[in-house]
C-alpha cells in the first residue's frame, strides 16, 4: 500500500499566501477580494491594518480608503465606490464591516456574485467580520430552514467567493508560534519569560492573543525584575474559566472541598453565570475521565491531545497527572453527577443554581456512596 499523503490545511495555506503577498511590499501582488474572519481577533485586525498600510498612502487615505457598515448595505453603493479610480496610488481599499451574507435577499446575493466577478483591478475589497459571524446560510438549529431556491443562491455565492475571493480564517496560533510571540512581547517590555512559564501563562489565560496581550502588559508592569515567574502570573493575571474549571476538578478529585469552594467563590464574586461554571466543570471532568481511560488502556499523551484537540502538551500532562490519583469509577460517577445538575438547572424552577453548585462540590469531594444527590 502506498504511503498516505499528508493532509494539507487549505485555510492555513490561504493565510500564508496572503502574508507572503504582504511581505513582498507590492500592492499589485494582493488580490481584489478578501474575507477577514476567525477566532483570533488580534491577528485578524493586525493583518487588516497591514493591508491598509500597504495599499493606502496616509496622505491620500481620504480618497483611497473607504469603510462601509455592512448593515443595510446595497451592492450598488459598493459597486459605485469600487469604480472610483485611486488618487496618487496603485490601489484603493474598501473595508465592509459585518456584512451578513446569510440574510441577503435573492436579488442582493445575485448582485454580490456579479460584483465579485467584476471588481476593478485597482480596487481591493475586504469583508471584515467582528460582531457578526461569517456565514453564507442561516443556522438550522436557531432559524427556519431556507427554501431550496435560497439554498441554490447560497451555493452560487459560495462558488463566487471560492473563485474570486481569498477567505482568511484566522485561527489561534499553534503552540510553538504562540510561545515565540509571547516571548517577543515580553522582550519589547524589557522582560524575559522562559518557555515553561509561557506555557503556564497560556494555560492560565487562554491562547487568544487579545487576552494575552492585556495580561502581558499587566504582568510586565507588576514584575520588578527582568524575569517573569509562575508566581507573578498567579499574583496578577486573571485566569480564564477553563483554568478555573481545571482547579475545581483538581480540587474535588483530591477530596479538597475547601480549595474547590474557594475557586467557586471567586467565580461567583466575578458574577460568572452558574450555568457556565457547571458546563466548564463538566467538560473538565470529562477530560479527566478520558485521561483516566488513557491510563487504563495504555494510551499516551498524544492520544489524549488528539481526542481533545489540544494544541499544547501542557494541559494533557496535567490531566494525566490528576487522573493517576482517581479511579475510572469515580470519574464516571463525577461526570454523571455534573450532568444531572446541569439538567436540573435547565429544567427545574425555583432552585438556586449557586447553592446547587456548592452542594455538587461537596458530593464530588466526598465521593460516591458518601453523599447522595438530593
Amino acid at each position: 500500500m502506498p504511503p498516505r499523503k499528508p493532509k494539507t490545511d487549505k485555510k492555513a495555506d490561504t493565510v500564508r499566501a496572503f502574508r507572503a503577498a504582504l511581505a513582498s511590499g507590492d500592492p499589485n501582488a494582493l488580490g481584489r477580494v478578501y474575507v477577514f474572519h476567525g477566532e483570533e481577533t488580534w491577528l485578524r485586525d493586525f493583518y487588516l491594518g497591514e493591508l491598509r498600510k500597504l495599499l493606502v498612502p496616509e496622505a491620500f487615505s481620504a480618497f483611497n480608503y473607504h469603510r462601509l457598515d455592512g448593515a443595510g448595505l446595497d451592492i450598488r453603493e459598493l459597486s459605485e465606490i469600487a469604480e472610483a479610480m485611486p488618487m496618487m496610488a496603485d490601489r484603493t481599499l474598501i473595508v465592509v464591516a459585518d456584512y451578513d451574507m446569510s440574510r441577503l435577499s435573492d436579488g442582493q446575493r445575485a448582485a454580490l456574485c456579479t460584483f465579485l466577478a467584476d471588481v476593478p483591478e485597482w480596487c481591493c475589497v475586504a469583508f471584515h467580520y467582528d460582531t457578526v459571524p461569517y456565514r453564507l446560510t442561516r443556522q438550522k438549529d436557531s432559524e427556519p430552514e431556507e427554501a431550496p431556491a435560497k439554498k441554490s443562491a447560497a451555493r452560487d455565492l459560495k462558488k463566487a467567493l471560492d473563485t474570486y475571493a481569498q477567505v482568511l480564517d484566522f485561527a489561534p496560533l499553534g503552540q510553538s508560534e504562540l510561545l515565540d510571540w509571547i516571548a517577543a512581547q515580553f522582550r519589547q517590555r524589557g522582560k524575559n519569560i522562559d518557555r515553561r512559564t509561557a506555557e503556564y501563562l497560556v494555560f492560565t489565560c487562554g491562547n487568544l492573543m487579545d487576552g494575552l496581550l492585556q495580561e502581558i502588559g499587566k504582568i510586565s508592569d507588576y514584575v520588578g525584575g527582568a524575569n517573569v515567574t509562575r508566581r507573578d502570573i498567579d499574583d496578577i493575571a486573571d485566569p480564564v474559566l477553563s483554568r478555573q474549571a481545571f482547579d475545581l476538578s483538581n480540587a474535588v478529585s483530591a477530596g479538597n472541598y475547601d480549595a474547590a469552594a474557594s475557586v467557586l467563590g471567586d467565580l461567583l464574586k466575578m458574577q460568572t453565570v452558574p450555568y457556565m461554571i457547571s458546563g466548564a466543570l463538566g467538560k473538565e471532568l470529562r477530560r479527566l475521565y478520558t485521561a483516566r481511560l488513557a491510563l487504563d488502556y495504555g494510551r499516551g499523551q498524544e492520544w489524549l491531545m488528539d481526542i481533545w484537540n489540544m494544541k499544547s502538551s501542557y494541559p494533557a500532562k496535567l490531566a494525566l497527572s490528576a487522573a493517576r490519583r482517581t479511579s475510572t469509577a469515580w470519574c464516571a460517577w463525577a461526570v454523571r453527577q455534573c450532568e444531572i445538575l446541569d439538567r436540573r438547572m435547565k429544567s427545574e424552577r425555583g432552585i438556586d443554581p449557586a447553592e446547587e453548585l456548592k452542594f455538587l462540590l461537596v458530593r464530588l469531594s466526598m465521593g460516591p456512596g458518601k453523599a447522595q444527590y438530593r
